[in-house]
């Protein structure tokens, strides 16, 4: 499900009020938003804000800044009172070419963090590996982020399926040392969204209940040169399949294309928060990031535009005309059934 249409019960007068108060408001007098509490993750009607704790020496962006446990606990709060809704913990870098863990080495890596953390705020686990999934599971964690769509081990979606936890399906192709090498597409919109629709049926023939299942487009995954950003144009071929849709796109290479040059991976935060704008307006579950204060103010924007009748989103669940009786449609409606 993308999100659900937000009734417009705001009126006029109370919008102007309400833009008035942001006018004069500063950063300074204005408390950090409150940390998502209601248990159902995939409800509201914002678009939700996960921040990115990568606890390792090797993060293309932040890689060895929060590698020790006390300074990646630290970081988690910070994260959480900038505004994060979920923390999605990462003990191995899964950029192109980078080195693999076993499963042993990632939990040693991320368990303190996760079982701290998951008194504060809904945890997710970026793992593969089905028994860090299953540990984090127990630890408390409620989502399991698996960049390889099931394919990393062949154990995770039994072990998502027994845990009851919500499981991020996310496309790609060939592990981290092949994903350059396969990227080529047509249609990417098109075939993406189908290579991910043939996974989900897979995990839910594997036992995962189809409600518990969030899909993501793989920004930056076995995509090359215009790929990203002609994926990010076609969203909807994801967004009417009627399931939360995740966005990662938060300091990605391609997003040095608009940014000045010699800045850091930091220096994407801008166009990261643009692109967090988008996705919101287009009715995305949940935008992934590292710099949470930035795309919480751009989703909470969109969120105000909704409740004033200034911004719609298409009706989640409908395929549109030219996408109706595709293969992925077919799929879509089969795992909703």
């Amino acid at each position: 499900m993308s999100l659900p249409r937000a009734e417009v019960t705001a009126s006029a007068s109370a919008c102007a009020r309400a833009s008035a108060s942001a006018a004069t408001g500063t950063a300074a007098n204005t408390p950090a938003p409150a940390p998502l509490r209601d248990p159902e993750l995939l409800g509201g009607s914002r678009t939700r804000v996960m921040g990115i704790l990568n606890v390792t020496p090797d993060s293309f962006s932040d890689g060895g800044r929060w590698d020790k446990i006390d300074t990646a606990i630290a970081h988690g709060h910070e994260l959480i009172a900038a505004g994060a809704d979920i923390i999605d913990i990462g003990g191995e870098s899964t950029r192109p070419g980078a080195t693999l863990l076993s499963a042993a080495e990632e939990w040693e890596r991320i368990g303190p963090v996760v079982r701290e953390l998951a008194a504060h705020i809904p945890i997710s686990v970026d793992t593969y590996h089905a028994h860090t999934a299953a540990r984090a599971c127990a630890a408390g964690a409620r989502i399991i982020n698996d960049v390889t769509g099931g394919r990393g081990d062949s154990a995770m979606w039994t072990t998502v399926a027994e845990s009851g936890a919500y499981y991020v399906l996310q496309h790609g192709r060939g592990d981290a040392q092949t994903m350059n090498s396969l990227a080529g597409y047509r249609a990417i919109g098109r075939e993406v969204s189908t290579e991910v629709l043939e996974r989900v049926a897979g995990a839910v023939a594997a036992g995962i209940a189809p409600t518990r299942i969030i899909i993501d487009p793989g920004f930056g995954f076995a995509k090359m040169g215009d790929d990203d950003w002609r994926l990010a144009a076609h969203i909807d071929e994801f967004l009417w399949a009627g399931m939360p849709v995740l966005i990662g796109v938060s300091r990605k290479r391609f997003l040095a294309e608009v940014t000045p040059e010699g800045l850091p991976a930091s220096g994407r935060d801008g166009a990261t928060a643009a692109l967090s704008t988008y996705f919101a307006e287009k009715g995305v579950w949940a935008v992934r990031v590292h710099d949470v204060a930035s795309s919480r103010i751009a989703v909470d924007t969109v969120a105000k535009l909704r409740s004033c009748g200034l911004v719609s989103t298409s009706q989640p669940g409908v395929a549109r005309p030219e996408v109706a009786g595709s293969e992925a449609a077919g799929i879509a409606e089969a795992v909703r059934s």
